[in-house]
């Protein structure tokens, strides 16, 4: 074991059953491996300021419809079309969204939505070119690559083709929604009507080779085993290893309230030993954010020092897990005190990780 804990603190990367001993490590020595591995991937970040500096946003996640008929069980925000709270947004609702999320300093939006299943191709156009007329300073960080499967499916088109047309309309990233476990014996278990792993990467590939950032998701601590997790974290890798458009991983423990998946729950100390072993394992990505939305600020804050570099978005706006019962907030002054608390210079970052002010001064 010494040898490999040589090999971690020295960043060099490591295989699977490497992993397998890491994951058993005392937290306190995990997390003190992961926190030097965030140290050398960001050190030359802003101007050589990287380890000084905790990076947050300011965004809104708006979900366009609740529809959805794929099912999952971990999901508590689905409804059926003829359920009386199913909606579909309209322009002048996302405008007022919007407005409010510049009011507060916003850069972008993460939309998403559930698989309508009569949504057409032209009301996603149409409703990405009329962000992109009304609030051309605003990225749209949207579709999740299952939703794009499902476009597929929907609009009876290629892939390539969607994704570009998405982009051209004023489609600017696309986030690691869906990617749960990339297993697809965990996947047939909690969504097997969704995405498989395959096609959930490949959708990530096409975007990377067409000029399109993607984050890299993991929501844990349901059905699978350690060994599912670190093989999510292999397929993430080699997909980075190819293309490399992933700009950050973001990790999240399953939140069961109001879902139908009969699983227990792992807590922080599970949450923080996986973010930690992230950080590890994905040494070709250099971002990871702390998943306070799940986990509340406190351990928000303490995953700062277990790989993580980033808070993370204020979240002006979260539908999906408040359903299935968090009921974390935080704003930005909330954020800033965190982040200072702990020693480091909060800074407003954009979706590629740059900071909206501007280079560290």
């Amino acid at each position: 074991m010494d040898d490999l804990l040589q090999k971690t603190w020295n960043g060099e990367r490591v295989s699977e059953a490497e992993a397998l001993q890491l994951y058993s490590l005392p937290l306190e020595t995990l997390g003190a491996l992961a926190h030097r591995r965030r140290e050398l991937a960001k050190a030359k970040a802003f101007d050589g300021r990287g380890n000084e500096i905790i990076t947050y946003s300011i965004d809104r996640n708006i979900n366009y419809t609740n529809v959805c008929n794929v099912y999952c069980k971990f999901c508590a925000f689905w409804r059926s079309e003829k359920a009386a709270d199913a909606y579909v947004i309209s322009h002048a609702e996302i405008d007022q969204k919007i407005e409010e999320t510049l009011a507060l300093g916003g850069t972008q939006i993460l939309m998403q939505g559930g698989h309508h299943p009569k949504l057409t191709k032209q009301w996603y156009l149409d409703l990405l070119s009329h962000i992109r007329e009304t609030f051309p300073s605003i990225n749209v960080h949207g579709f999740s690559p299952s939703e794009f499967i499902h476009f597929q499916e929907v609009f009876d088109e290629p892939l390539e083709e969607i994704i570009r047309d998405f982009s051209a309309a004023g489609l600017g990233s696309i986030p690691g929604g869906g990617g749960e476990i990339l297993v697809d014996r965990v996947r047939q278990k909690i969504s097997p009507l969704k995405a498989m792993s395959d096609e959930w990467l490949e959708v990530m590939a096409i975007a990377h080779r067409q000029g399109l950032a993607t984050t890299a998701t993991m929501m844990f601590g349901h059905v699978e085993t350690v060994e599912e997790r670190i093989e999510h974290l292999e397929r993430v890798r080699v997909q980075q290893d190819e293309t490399k458009g992933f700009t950050a991983f973001i990790a999240w423990t399953f939140q069961s309230e109001n879902t139908k998946l009969n699983a227990p729950t792992v807590g922080a100390h599970e949450y923080l030993r996986m973010q930690s072993l992230s950080r590890i394992y994905l040494d070709n990505i250099d971002n990871l954010q702390s998943s306070w939305v799940t986990q509340g600020r406190e351990i928000g804050q303490i995953a700062l020092r277990h790989g993580a570099n980033d808070l993370g978005s204020i979240m002006i706006e979260e539908n999906v897990v408040s359903k299935a019962g968090t009921v974390y907030c935080m704003d930005v002054a909330d954020m800033q005190r965190l982040i200072k608390d702990l020693g480091y210079e909060p800074r407003q970052r954009d979706n590629w990780y740059a900071l909206v002010d501007g280079v560290a001064a």
